[in-house]
């Protein structure tokens, strides 16, 4: 009786553990008119074969004059991807066309708005050194945060 109680708790923290792990593959994730995300810190695992991010814009402003997204890309590339994205203009979600530096990126949305973004991690390396960032003009210098796949 006692081996059966212990199976079947093992069995349901197992189910438990199993959906755990597959639901941190999706994230949410807030933006405000303060140009502030509602976390610098992303971490997803690195068994995740496709990554999805939600991106909620809690604040009013129309997207034309406070939009938010979301792009990942290595660390090192944050400032020359947002800098050189400032004229694609926010048809192009303020991403230069073809950027093979950018491994995913969102629409742009305004105040009310969101949008689901999801990528395939297979350009991802286990500990790779990346970050996620607004690319709306400017704000990729304050509005930005760390990508984990580990």
């Amino acid at each position: 009786m006692k081996l059966r109680y212990l199976l079947s708790i093992t069995t349901l923290l197992a189910a438990a553990f199993s959906a755990q792990a597959s639901a941190s593959c999706e994230v949410s994730l807030e933006a405000n008119d303060m140009m502030k995300y509602s976390t610098d810190l992303i971490s997803v695992p690195a068994s995740c074969e496709e990554v999805s991010i939600t991106l909620k814009h809690t604040g009013n402003l129309p997207a034309a004059s406070m939009g938010h997204n979301i792009v990942i890309t290595d660390t090192a590339n944050v400032k020359n991807v947002g800098t050189d994205g400032m004229t694609a203009g926010i048809d192009n979600s303020y991403i230069k066309p073809g950027d093979d530096r950018v491994y995913a990126f969102s629409e742009v949305v305004g105040g009310g708005e969101e949008t689901t973004l999801t990528f395939s991690t297979a350009e991802l390396k286990a500990g790779g050194d990346y970050s996620f960032f607004c690319s709306f003009p400017g704000h990729w210098a304050i509005m930005k945060g760390k990508f984990e796949f580990k």
